[in-house]
């Protein structure tokens, strides 16, 4: 059954979160589908920053640490955080990068399941996971064992001798969900930690972390949760693990009372002990923006709307690109995907470059890979639409093999 524009303008009149688009900037020439990789502008941010730089900033000055709460800003935003991913609010706290709280967590469950020294994860995680984890292996000299085991292998791999497994929720590139609730009851099986990656996932999909049984986990505030480029990080450790985890980077924010400046470090109770340093604070006003973007939206509508997004791209490729020699390389179904689809074809780098200049914002990852994500929030289903028109024409008229379009660029 073909499908219309005027059928996707439909959807887009009857989509219940079509309100939440006007919460954003989103340039009108520009159809944006990379969402999974920088989150849209929310509408509030330049004010917001405007006010943190002019008036807390400028005016305030360090009195705005406590008049303003800059304090509060990690556990604030955690709290945010929280009910889109499942969690208690004192289970989730906002610092660093997301490399750093791996690495964090990673150390401290290493730690406590010893004298356990195995470390599981994917072949094909996303690389920045694989080396934090190979770091951690190098740093200890032995004491530990990186094990990389394919996708299908990864339950077989859960013995006595595994520490903690380690997996991205949603696969970078093929936007592939592993079954949370089965990965974390197999790890518990054998006494293992699991530590989730989701950065692919918080404000995508609809995320349930202590209904099932997660231990730890990661995830960047700058993709969907829309905290700008380098936003801070956060990490999630369940209430009951908390007292028995150290986290290695013992920093002052993360000392049980900071201000007694203290030559010995004596960790803060509950979820505060995993904070570092100072708090970055223009970053994490920004990020309050992003998050303010999901007030009084429910996950499940989210979650809806991203597969549904998802099938319809499929199915228009499929409609006008089957001869094009595109390989889906995503689950078909979106039960099993993330908000975002995959294709690949050995052209994909030039496609995608001649797609951009036509105003369809997409990726491309090594070695063939082009990623269209979707956010639900503010992307609609006529941008799909016309997302696709443009990308037959592109192939039709073999527009990508102008020489311009092959010229690789710093950030693909």
């Amino acid at each position: 059954m073909t499908i219309s524009r005027e059928d996707c303008l439909a959807r887009d009149v009857a989509d219940p979160l079509a309100f939440a688009r006007a919460r954003f900037i989103v340039p009108h020439d520009l159809i944006y589908l990379d969402g999974n990789s920088l989150g849209a502008l929310p509408a509030t941010a330049p004010a917001r920053l405007a006010d943190v730089v002019s008036r807390e900033w400028g005016e305030d000055l360090i009195r705005s640490w406590n008049k303003n709460d800059w304090i509060g800003l990690p556990a604030r935003l955690g709290a945010r955080i929280a009910p889109l991913i499942g969690a208690g609010a004192n289970e989730v706290i906002v610092a660093d990068s997301t490399s750093v709280n791996l690495f964090k967590l990673a150390a401290a469950a290493v730690r406590a399941r010893a004298p356990r020294r195995v470390i599981v994860s994917e072949i094909g995680n996303f690389p920045t996971d694989l080396y934090v984890l190979q770091g951690l292996e190098d740093l200890l000299g032995g004491a530990i064992e990186l094990r990389m085991v394919p996708r299908c292998a990864l339950m077989d791999a859960l013995d006595d001798s595994v520490a903690l497994i380690a997996l991205t929720h949603i696969h970078y590139k093929t936007g592939e969900i592993h079954d949370m609730a089965a990965i974390d009851d197999r790890a518990h099986a054998v006494g293992a930690l699991v530590l989730w990656d989701l950065s692919h996932s918080a404000g995508a999909v609809e995320l349930h972390l202590d209904r099932d049984g997660a231990d730890l986990a990661i995830g960047c505030g700058y993709k969907y949760l829309n905290g700008g480029p380098g936003a801070p990080a956060f990490l999630f450790v369940a209430r009951a693990l908390q007292p028995e985890l150290h986290q290695p980077l013992s920093g002052w924010m993360g000392h049980d009372a900071p201000f007694d400046f203290s030559d010995r470090y004596r960790p803060a109770e509950g979820i505060a002990r995993h904070l570092c340093g100072t708090p970055v604070v223009l970053g994490m006003a920004a990020l309050e923006e992003g998050l303010k973007t999901f007030d009084g939206i429910r996950m499940g509508d989210i979650e809806s709307k991203s597969a549904a997004l998802g099938d319809l791209f499929l199915s228009l490729v499929a409609e006008r690109c089957s001869d094009a020699g595109f390989i889906v390389s995503c689950p078909p179904s979106g039960e099993r995907r993330g908000s975002q689809v995959a294709l690949r074809h050995p052209e994909g780098y030039a496609i995608m470059q001649a797609l951009i200049a036509s105003g369809v914002i997409g990726d491309f990852r090594a070695p063939d890979v082009i990623r269209f994500g979707f956010a639900p929030l503010y992307t609609r289903y006529v941008d799909v639409w016309d997302a696709n028109h443009r990308l037959a024409e592109i192939v039709a008229q073999r527009t990508w093999q102008q020489d311009r379009f092959r010229i690789r660029a710093a950030v693909t």
